[in-house]
């Protein structure tokens, strides 16, 4: 990546500004406010360059989207099966593990990814709030005498 575009430099500041780990569209959305011209196709190729050139990360969650990261250093990420959240967690990354893979196998290994997945917290609480809903409806549906299904 030789030359420096204007629209590169503001993708890389907005990435490098933010732990939400973005899309290509919410990068679009929120550069095209301070640069009207700049058109979806633009962002995808900045953001390979810059991918390809070791400056972001591209996060490859469950989900089909991709996402980016400016955070370049090695850690874990944590995917909400719910929401579609990324997290990215502090937890030290166990380098282990590749020395013990390439021992074993005589690959080189030099890098390593982590995702977790499961509920994050404000997904739990949803799903907390509707187990408690469910629970009420029976107690009350039972407390009327009815049942809610029949077996």
């Amino acid at each position: 990546m030789n030359r420096k575009s204007k629209q590169r430099e503001a993708i890389l500041n907005l990435l490098r500004s933010t732990s939400s780990h973005p899309t290509a569209e919410w990068i679009y959305e929120r550069l095209k406010t301070e640069m009207p011209n700049v058109g979806l196709a633009t962002i995808y190729r900045n953001l390979r360059l810059l991918r390809d050139a070791g400056e972001v990360t591209e996060v490859h969650p469950s989900n089909p989207t991709a996402r980016f990261d400016g955070n370049t250093s090695m850690h874990y990420h944590f995917c909400c099966d719910r929401c579609g959240k990324i997290l990215d967690l502090d937890e030290p990354v166990d380098t282990e593990i590749q020395n013990r893979i390439a021992t074993r196998t005589g690959l080189k290994i030099r890098r390593h990814s982590l995702e977790l997945g499961g509920l994050c917290l404000d997904c739990q609480t949803v799903e907390d709030d509707a187990d408690i809903t469910a629970e009420r409806q029976h107690n009350e549906a039972t407390r009327k005498g009815g049942a809610l299904w029949q077996t």
